[in-house]
């Protein structure tokens, strides 16, 4: 689309490629919450999506999924790829930012069908993002988090190099739950995993930089 390029935008790892959700991407996306994404006694996420009855999650995913693509401006974005592996979506990865202009910095976040979860695909979809990030778009720091309780998470985050950044205190159904807040500088990123990047150059202005 000449209007909006970024659905043309494209990342690719040995394993994976991401891209902006299709309608069919939407469904597939949907099919997997559906399936799982956790174990239910635990929540990783800060927003508890996940624990909304599973006949009504499926069209969930798909309008929020939707929210985030019609409220992308070039002062707030946020890249809701969908994680495709032999041509089957496996989860999601964001990359998001505000006011990215000045501040030159994104933020993370994921999810994966339990299916596909523990073979590496966590680590591979970040990387991919953040490639994205601070090479192709000049970023300068990336920022995440993860609950004390959610070790996978936080194993990603340090085989990618990210430090630590102090804690924060949420109120996670009805308990006390402590996050992990975590900062990676680009001097410290080493991609692990080749990533092509395609299309990006029409995206630039959407992304509020120039060409």
């Amino acid at each position: 689309m000449r209007h909006w390029p970024l659905l043309d935008l494209r990342l690719t790892t040995p394993r994976l490629q991401l891209r902006l959700p299709t309608r069919d991407d939407l469904d597939q996306l949907a099919d997997r919450a559906v399936e799982g994404v956790h174990d239910p006694e635990r929540m990783p996420f800060f927003v508890p999506w996940t624990d909304m009855p599973s006949d009504e999650l499926g069209s969930h995913v798909v309008r929020y999924q939707l929210g985030v693509m019609s409220r992308w401006r070039p002062e707030q974005w946020c890249g809701n790829f969908a994680v495709v592996h032999e041509g089957r979506v496996i989860g999601m990865q964001d990359l998001s930012a505000t006011d990215y202009v000045v501040t030159r910095e994104v933020g993370t976040g994921s999810w994966l069908g339990m299916a596909h979860q523990g073979q590496g695909f966590g680590a591979e979809m970040r990387a991919a993002v953040l490639q994205l990030a601070f090479a192709g778009l000049g970023a300068l720091t990336a920022v995440s988090s993860a609950f004390l309780d959610n070790p996978a998470s936080l194993a990603v985050s340090r085989k990618l190099g990210y430090q630590p950044d102090g804690l924060s205190v949420h109120n996670r159904r009805g308990k006390r739950a402590v996050q992990q807040r975590l900062r990676l500088d680009r001097e410290r990123f080493a991609c692990p995993v080749p990533v092509e990047i395609e299309g990006l150059e029409p995206c630039l202005p959407h992304f509020g930089l120039r060409p």
